[in-house]
């Protein structure tokens, strides 16, 4: 089996097990070095459970927005052009097409926080069409994942977006149990990631 071995990862190891080693047996680090390499976590190797979904934080205009409890995945997608030549064989080969950003949801309960009507209003406003905003209803978020004690691991910038669906208020039930939802649907031009977020040292 080949193991293709990060470059960053053998400067680690070598640093942190061979400059101070305590004269480990030859299977000792033989078997420490393969461990090192297989890590899923190049700082914390010693970790190995995945980071969770249910601790993020989304970002507007430079503050963190108050109460969001869901945001939908992000999901990029490349259509496949199928071709082939008259003299080619029946099989049909394939290459890629337009690539397209799936639209993302914010939700949270319903509080007096302004930040969701104010953005959609920017897009369209009962007030009449002078009222919307053709210079600000685009806005760039930043999601950011957390670990467990709060820092941020993971950060995605997500480029130009514009409300397409607004809900101020969820269904009402005077039978059900449940908190009342207000929900964003936010159309964009994409998103990647932030490179200069990196895997924190965990204590």
């Amino acid at each position: 089996m080949l193991i293709h071995v990060d470059l960053q990862k053998m400067i680690i190891f070598f640093r942190t097990f061979l400059f101070k080693s305590k004269a480990y047996s030859i299977k000792t680090m033989f078997q420490r070095l393969i461990n090192f390499i297989m890590s899923k976590f190049t700082v914390n190797t010693h970790r190995h459970d995945p980071y969770k979904s249910f601790k993020f934080r989304v970002i507007w205009d430079g503050k963190v927005i108050a109460g969001i409890s869901k945001v939908s995945g992000l999901n990029r997608i490349t259509e496949v052009i199928d071709y082939r030549e008259g003299g080619e064989s029946s099989n049909l080969r394939n290459a890629p097409g337009a690539t397209l950003f799936e639209p993302i949801t914010l939700e949270r309960g319903v509080t007096h926080d302004p930040s969701f009507e104010q953005w959609a209003n920017l897009v369209f406003s009962m007030q009449g069409d002078a009222a919307v905003s053709l210079k600000n209803y685009r806005k760039d978020i930043i999601i950011q994942l957390l670990n467990l004690q709060g820092t941020v691991v993971m950060a995605f910038h997500v480029f130009r977006c514009w409300v397409s669906e607004y809900q101020p208020l969820s269904d009402l039930d005077a039978l059900g149990n449940c908190l009342a939802m207000e929900r964003l649907v936010l159309q964009h031009d994409g998103w990647e990631r932030d490179q200069s977020v990196t895997e924190p040292q965990e204590t």
